[in-house]
């Protein structure tokens, strides 16, 4: 009898390897067509404020990755008014993924931090009712201190919101990129050098993800 076990279980053994391999493999995201078309929800990040209109972040990713890239990046704007805002742009257009880089503005304005993880969480469910593809961008909390010293980091309710919400986490890039002097056109913009190297870690990032 345990001769028996110890044979089904070699026998099994490879078969399970494939199930596991598969759902591994399933989990993975497949790459979007060539000629994607992409939202980019936020606001003056990804409008390009501090830079020329072509030198905005979803110009460039569009130019590295052949994607249309379209910017719905308002300067000012709050996690509020992307809510408000996200139903008449999907109602305008089929997307296959959606960039979500919102919440600087509430995070400056003393803006209420519940009412804020509500709206981005809401825009990521909204977003994923119209597509699987929904990356959020974690904006840097914002501290004069660690600016200053090029020391920026992501405020942490981005990676719960995303975790919960089923979105790819873009991490790391509005801070890495704010965090270096060279790179800012004022203290929280970026400059045409900066947004395009928001561009290349976005890219390098979904290319990472499958999504590319």
């Amino acid at each position: 009898m345990k001769r028996r076990h110890l044979l089904h279980l070699l026998v099994s053994a490879p078969a399970m390897a494939v199930l596991v391999a598969c759902g591994k493999r399933r989990g993975s995201a497949a790459a979007l067509k060539s000629d994607a078309r992409v939202l980019a929800l936020g606001d003056s990040l990804t409008y390009g404020y501090g830079a020329p209109p072509n030198a905005a972040w979803p110009v460039k990713l569009g130019e590295l990755t052949g994607w249309q890239v379209e910017n719905a990046g308002i300067n000012g704007d709050t996690s509020d008014g992307a809510l408000q805002r996200l139903p008449g742009l999907l109602g305008a257009g089929s997307y296959d993924a959606i960039l979500i880089g919102i919440g600087g503005n509430d995070m400056l304005r003393g803006m209420s931090a519940a009412a804020t993880r509500d709206n981005i969480a809401a825009l990521v469910s909204e977003a994923r009712a119209h597509t699987p593809y929904v990356a959020l961008l974690a904006t840097p909390a914002p501290d004069a201190m660690r600016a200053a010293i090029g020391s920026l980091s992501d405020a942490p309710f981005y990676e719960e919101i995303a975790k919960s919400g089923q979105a790819l986490l873009v991490a790391n890039v509005y801070s890495s990129v704010l965090s270096d002097a060279s790179l800012r056109s004022d203290r929280i913009h970026a400059n045409a050098r900066g947004y395009e190297k928001v561009a290349q870690l976005l890219a390098d990032q979904l290319k990472a993800a499958g999504w590319r």
